[in-house]
C-alpha cells in the first residue's frame, strides 16, 4: 500500500471516528446569572443548565465570539443571556487562566447560535426568575 493511501486512510478512519463525538459535545444551553456574588477570582456568578442532561453547571463563563453576527449583536444589546431569556447553542470547554499570579481550570459555554427562546421552566436556576 502506497504512504499517501495510507494516509488517506488515516485521515478518512480518524475523521469518521471524531466528528461524531465533536457532533455530539454540542448540547443547548440556557446560561444566566445566578445571584451568586464574587469575593475573589473566579467568580461563580453564571451557571448554564444543560438542556440534554438537566445538570446545572456552576461558574460557568460564555464566550459569545462564535456566535453569528446577529445573534451577538442581540446578546450584546440586551439582557437575554444574563436573564436566561434564550437557548443558546454550544459546548463546555475547561480553560486554564491566570489570575493574580494563580492558574485557574475556568469552565466556559462556547455558544455557537441561539435556538429559541426558553422557557419558565428551564430558568428556575437563574436569579432572574419568577413563577
Amino acid at each position: 500500500m502506497s504512504v499517501t493511501r495510507l494516509a488517506f486512510l488515516t485521515v478518512a478512519a480518524f475523521s469518521t471516528c471524531a466528528l461524531p463525538s465533536l457532533a455530539m459535545a454540542e448540547s443547548s444551553y440556557v446560561y444566566c446569572d445566578n445571584g451568586l456574588r464574587c469575593f475573589k477570582a473566579p467568580c461563580p456568578s453564571n451557571s448554564a443548565l444543560d438542556l440534554a442532561t438537566g445538570k446545572v453547571i456552576k461558574g460557568v463563563s460564555i464566550d459569545t465570539s462564535r456566535l453569528p453576527p446577529k445573534d451577538r449583536a442581540m446578546t450584546e444589546a440586551s439582557d437575554v443571556l444574563y436573564a436566561g431569556k434564550i437557548v443558546v447553542r454550544g459546548s463546555i470547554e475547561h480553560r486554564v487562566q491566570t489570575i493574580t499570579g494563580k492558574d485557574y481550570r475556568l469552565t466556559w459555554l462556547v455558544a455557537t447560535s441561539i435556538q429559541r427562546t426558553a422557557r419558565n421552566s428551564e430558568r428556575k436556576h437563574c436569579s432572574s426568575y419568577k413563577p
